[in-house]
């Protein structure tokens, strides 16, 4: 695993220990922010289910002011930290150990709001529709939210979420959304 673009691009990432974390391969990622494209200025993202923080230090590396990551699995936790300090940007980063859900409310209540929102779970679980059930209470009304799912699972959004695009690399896909216009 390494960051694969951007000023931090090559530099490697630990991954956590275990099975239960699946990181996102190096391709798929390499996709998913070629789509994406340069971040608007000031962006913020919003990496949950963060496990290393691949995501959320991506953007950072390409361009994104600042990053939160939700996590709360223990050794996702210990290699998330490893790899903000091993790439310096905790200046930049902000971690949440909570449940993805929860750590949503908490920052809808507190105003923020993020340009780019990472939604990758564990792909059993019905997690993914409970998290884009809430992102739309801390997207910007220009952001795009990225889910990474099984593609035998595609994903049932929120009705706030209209679907932008759907990439398919091997048995992973990658969906894009936006929030409906007001």
């Amino acid at each position: 695993m390494r960051i694969v673009g951007g000023e931090l691009g090559g530099r490697p990432l630990h991954a956590p220990r275990g099975a239960a974390t699946r990181p996102t391969a190096d391709r798929v990622k390499e996709a998913m922010f070629n789509i994406l494209g340069r971040p608007p200025p000031g962006a913020r993202a919003l990496d949950l289910y963060a496990g290393s923080g691949a995501l959320g230090l991506e953007a950072l590396s390409r361009g994104c002011a600042d990053a939160v990551f939700v996590e709360q699995a223990r050794p996702a936790l210990a290699a998330l930290w490893a790899n903000i300090e091993s790439l310096e940007v905790g200046a930049r980063a902000r971690v949440l150990e909570a449940d993805a859900v929860r750590a949503i409310e908490r920052l809808a209540r507190g105003g923020e709001r993020f340009d780019w929102i990472f939604v990758d779970p564990p792909y059993a679980g019905g997690q993914m529709e409970r998290a884009l059930g809430a992102v739309s209470r801390v997207c910007r009304h220009d952001g795009t939210v990225v889910a990474e799912h099984a593609c035998r699972h595609a994903p049932s959004p929120a009705a706030s979420l209209l679907p932008r695009d759907k990439r398919r690399y091997g048995d992973t896909c990658v969906s894009f959304y936006g929030l409906e216009a007001a």
